[in-house]
């Protein structure tokens, strides 16, 4: 080859780079070399090569297109233990006070979820009913899932909008329910909130990283991993009554109000307000609730 007839196909001012794509030409037989000039060098064939050489080298850099980087750890929340804290103490002391009788007798019946009394605008019952439960097996079940679920969304999100969250939704689904369902239709149990918990965490972790380089199977992760915790844990097994309904439409519900509070200006706000306020905006619903279940 003469060097004025050659033409160049690749430049750049590391000549390892262009020693690496000579070995790439060599190896599919395209004769190459590489030339220095002042500040960089060059990787030539004859002209009747060019075509080839060129085609080769795209092959060869779509094949080694470095992967994105990993993106960066999300930030975690601390002190998500006091919310579990209040969660547990809740749900005992409701349990311990009704069934203690300190106050009125029927309070049981006056907060369970009643579908022809929400459907009359007994609203508060959406909100009641979370804190009821039948026996003591069913009240350790869901202190046990609601505090793990609930410890993993306070670090996620923050322990008050957490839980605000968390029984904002819950509530929300047990008002679909009992409006849109049958009037007969009766329930109790936070195991609705156990798992807008977890819709609105696999949806938080969605969409708070959706915008990142990452493959598919990384972005829609969450969300798939939630619905299969969702279908393994909130379906019962076979004899059990399990409400599956109320189990899905709590996830629903979370998953909704998940994926709001990860939109970039709602993250922005939630976390000038300190984390104290959420939470006592839930724990007062639940706290007006009750006080119109009983004054009822």
């Amino acid at each position: 080859m003469f060097e004025d007839d050659l033409i160049t196909v690749f430049r750049s001012a590391n000549r390892r780079a262009c020693n690496e794509r000579l070995l790439v030409l060599t190896a599919v037989g395209v004769e190459a070399v590489v030339t220095a000039v002042p500040g960089e060098f060059l990787l030539q064939v004859a002209p009747d090569d060019a075509g080839r050489a060129a085609r080769h080298l795209r092959q060869y850099e779509a094949e080694n297109v470095p992967p994105p980087p990993l993106p960066p750890p999300p930030p975690v929340f601390g002190h998500a233990w006091i919310g579990c804290a209040i969660y547990v103490v809740v749900l005992v002391g409701v349990a311990w006070v009704l069934s203690n009788g300190l106050v009125r007798l029927d309070a049981f019946e006056l907060g369970e979820l009643d579908a022809a009394r929400v459907q009359a605008g007994e609203w508060w019952r959406a909100w009641t009913a979370l804190t009821l439960h039948l026996d003591a097996a069913h009240l350790g079940a869901n202190l046990a899932a609601g505090t793990w679920f609930g410890y993993l969304a306070a670090r996620q999100m923050g322990g008050g909008t957490a839980w605000l969250v968390t029984v904002t939704g819950a509530a929300l689904a047990n008002l679909l329910e009992a409006l849109l369902g049958p009037p007969g239709h009766r329930a109790v149990g936070a195991s609705t909130a156990v798992f807008c918990a977890l819709g609105a965490m696999s949806a938080y972790s969605w969409r708070e990283r959706f915008a990142l380089p990452q493959r598919w199977a990384r972005r829609w992760g969450p969300l798939i991993a939630g619905v299969i915790l969702l279908g393994w844990t909130g379906s019962g097994g076979e004899g059990t009554d399990v409400d599956v309904v109320a189990h899905v439409a709590g996830f629903v519900v979370g998953a909704v109000l998940g994926a709001l509070a990860a939109l970039p200006a709602v993250r922005r706000a939630s976390r000038r307000v300190p984390q104290w306020i959420p939470g006592i905006v839930a724990l007062g619903s639940i706290a007006l609730a009750w006080a119109c279940a009983l004054a009822s």
